[in-house]
This record gives structure tokens, C-alpha cells and sequence, in this order.
């Protein structure tokens, strides 16, 4: 790779991939359409979610060891082919809860998970003079995906019952085709930059002296990670910083349908498609911002963002202009932590093994993507049946204020790790 390369290809090929990926966002919208279809609580339409999250997050740790190794290319072609696959599987097992969870929720995550991490890694490389910004534009796609994906889905759906063994298996079909093509072609756009490399007119700063001497380590493997207590911070931060978003995202389109219909002035997917747009602005946002006022400063940020909108949007919903507003502040705020903790990482950790490092940090996401929807989903199903929706909504997201708190207080306390090389 003697000759020039324009690095900023990687971020389109990012883009391209990452707004296929972020179609795990429109969950909410396929849910309503499945329980009146197959007569299934919310328990079950909401478990494909919770199983694509956590595969999702298997597949990272995998992904970001292999292609830390083999390159992104392969790794991200993997992951193509396993969501088309996933989503030509889904539309014959859609009636099916297990079927649904194997084939959206099992095979979908995998692919998802394969697919995400290559650009994040590739793009952290190719920028090493930007990471906040660049991870922030390269991972806008995940989060504004539904801006597009929920609006399609819900018209390829439709409104009618009597159509939906039609337009259901129709509209997995129509997905699986557009993520082979699309996954798997931008896949085949990436490439890892020759050793030493450094963008022009940019030189990396001097490592640090350590206390004793020696040179602060630089490049961390992942057991040398692990063996910092900053590593448990990042991955409690990402957690609670995560709660927020996921709960709010599967809840997004429920929460406007039965709190919020009588004002409504567009329906529950375009809703959706608005919040998503807020989460893709706000991956690039909120990078960028770390990159002039830090990290520590913006996550705190992110966390009073939230705070403000559990207690003074998302509870006591009384109109659909208020629960989108509140919708619309979470993803913004979301979107930045998907942009935020791959930066972190690279920061305390090198962008040497970013991939397999990254991974393991995002298990945060997964674990929290499968335990704690699934929680609040079982806190208001129970209102829900004795009466009163609104107070498991409210119950909810007092809750998730709770935990912004917690995630303050552990940002205040995180500093850089050292460790002698």
C-alpha cells in the first residue's frame, strides 16, 4: 500500500453498512404487527430484541479478535450474509417464537455483531488524529438506520390483519436482500492502514513518563486490560449509559400507541424514525464535542441530558409532543455513547488491538440490551394488567434516572490507566 490512500472512503463504506445495521432499532415497530398477528404478549414480541442484542454482543468479542487478525474485510463479509440469512429465515419462521428468536434474534445479532465492529476498527486506525469525530460519523448510520428502516417497515407491513401472513415473511425477504448486497458490499471497501502509518501534518503524542522511570504502556491486550480497574468503570459507564437508550427505544412505539394516540400527529414508526435521526446526530455530536472538551466532560453531559428527560418528559406522558421530545432528547443522548466508549477505549488502551478491546468492553451493551428491556418490558406488562400503563412507564424511567446518577458518579472518579511498558 505504497500509494495514497484516501482514508475517508472507509467512512462512506461505514456509513453505507452501519445504516443496515441500525435496522435492530425498528424492532418496536415490527412488534405491534407480530402480537396481533400471532396473539403474543409483549414478553414474547419483545424477545427477537433481546436475543439480537446479546449475539450481537457475542459476536463483537469474536469479530474483534478475528479481524484484529485477519482483517475486515472477511469478518464483515461474515456478517452480511449471516443478517441476510437471518432475515430470509425469519420470514418462514415468523409465527414461531422460538424460530423467530434463533433466526432474528440468534443468526441476526451474529451478523449484526460480525459486521458492526469492522468499521469502528478500521476507522479508529485510518483517523487516529480524530477518533471522537470519526467514530461519532462512522457509527451515525447504526443510529440513524431506523430514520429510514422504520418508516419502510411499517408501510411494507401495513395496517391491515388480514394481510399479515402475506406482508410479514414479504418484508423479512425484501430486508435479507438488501443487507446481502449492501452488508457485504461495503464490507469488501475496507482495508487496514500499513504499519507505522500517521495521517500527514499529524504526529502522535509523546508517551508519557511513568513514576518509576520507565514509559507508560501505550498498546494494552485484552488481559492487560482487564487487570485495570478503569476497564469495570468503562464497562459500568456503558451499561447504565446504555439502560436508557435500549429501554427507551423498544418501548418507543408501545409508549406513543398507548399513551400518547389520542394527539398524535404521525404514527408510531415515523416517531421512531425521528428519535433514530436524533441518535445518528448524535453520535457525530457528541464525538466530535469529546474530541475539543474530552471525554469525562461529554459523558456527564450525556447523563444530565438523560436525567432531565426520565424525570421531566417520559414520565406523566400526557401528550405525543411530549413523549416525542423525550424520545427524541434519549437518542440524542444514546447516540453518544456508541461514539464516546470505542474512543474511550483506543484512548486509555491504543488503537493497536481496538478491536478485540472494544468487544469485550461492549459486552456492557449486550448485557445490558438483553437483561434490561426485558426487565421494564415485565414492569409495565404488569401496570398494564392491573390498570394503569402510565405507572409502569413512570416506575420505569424514575429508575433509569437513578442509574444516570450512579454512571456521574463513576465518570467523576475514571482517570487514564498506567501501567510501566
Amino acid at each position: 500500500m505504497a500509494e495514497k490512500v484516501n482514508r475517508w472512503k472507509f467512512v462512506y463504506a461505514a456509513l453505507a453498512m452501519q445504516l443496515c445495521l441500525g435496522v435492530l432499532y425498528s424492532w418496536s415497530v415490527v412488534r405491534p404487527v407480530l402480537e396481533t398477528a400471532n396473539g403474543w404478549d409483549k414478553k414474547i414480541s419483545i424477545a427477537p430484541f433481546r436475543y439480537s442484542l446479546l449475539f450481537f454482543t457475542v459476536a463483537m468479542i469474536i469479530a474483534g479478535f478475528w479481524q484484529d487478525k485477519k482483517g475486515p474485510k472477511l469478518v464483515g463479509s461474515v456478517g452480511g450474509v449471516l443478517l441476510g440469512v437471518g432475515c430470509f429465515l425469519s420470514a418462514v419462521m415468523w409465527q414461531s417464537p422460538m424460530g423467530l428468536n434463533f433466526a432474528y434474534g440468534i443468526l441476526g445479532g451474529l451478523g449484526v455483531g460480525f459486521a458492526y465492529v469492522t468499521p469502528i476498527a478500521t476507522c479508529v486506525k485510518w483517523f487516529p488524529d480524530k477518533r471522537g469525530t470519526i467514530v461519532g460519523l462512522a457509527v451515525l448510520g447504526f443510529g440513524a438506520g431506523s430514520l429510514i428502516f422504520a418508516p419502510v417497515i411499517e408501510a411494507l407491513l401495513g395496517s391491515d390483519p388480514t394481510v399479515y401472513a402475506t406482508t410479514i415473511p414479504r418484508t423479512f425477504g425484501i430486508l435479507g436482500v438488501v443487507f446481502l448486497v449492501v452488508v457485504i458490499g461495503a464490507a469488501r471497501m475496507f482495508d487496514v492502514p500499513p504499519a507505522g502509518y500517521k495521517p500527514e501534518g499529524w504526529n502522535p503524542p509523546d508517551a508519557a513518563p511513568a513514576a518509576g522511570g520507565g514509559v507508560v504502556k501505550v498498546n494494552f491486550t485484552a488481559g492487560e486490560m482487564a487487570k485495570t480497574w478503569q476497564f469495570y468503570a468503562l464497562w459500568l459507564i456503558y451499561f447504565f449509559g446504555t439502560s436508557v437508550g435500549i429501554t427507551a427505544i423498544g418501548q418507543a412505539a408501545p409508549l406513543v400507541k398507548e399513551l400518547a394516540a389520542a394527539s398524535a400527529v404521525m404514527s408510531a414508526g415515523a416517531a421512531l424514525g425521528i428519535m433514530s435521526a436524533f441518535n445518528g446526530v448524535g453520535r457525530l455530536a457528541w464525538g466530535a464535542t469529546s474530541d475539543k472538551i474530552g471525554r469525562k466532560m461529554t459523558t456527564i453531559a450525556m447523563f444530565v441530558c438523560y436525567i432531565v428527560a426520565c424525570i421531566f418528559l417520559l414520565r406523566n406522558v400526557t401528550s405525543f409532543g411530549q413523549a416525542l421530545a423525550g424520545l427524541c432528547v434519549v437518542g440524542f443522548s444514546y447516540g453518544g455513547y456508541l461514539a464516546m466508549m470505542p474512543a474511550f477505549t483506543a484512548d486509555y488502551y491504543g488503537a493497536k488491538n481496538v478491536g478485540a478491546n472494544y468487544g469485550i468492553v461492549f459486552t456492557a451493551w449486550g448485557v445490558c440490551g438483553f437483561v434490561v428491556p426485558g426487565y421494564f418490558a415485565g414492569v409495565v406488562a404488569a401496570a398494564k394488567a392491573a390498570g394503569n400503563a402510565a405507572a409502569g412507564y413512570n416506575t420505569t424511567y424514575f429508575t433509569l434516572a437513578g442509574f444516570c446518577v450512579v454512571g456521574i458518579v463513576l465518570t467523576l472518579i475514571l482517570k487514564k490507566p498506567v501501567l510501566n511498558d
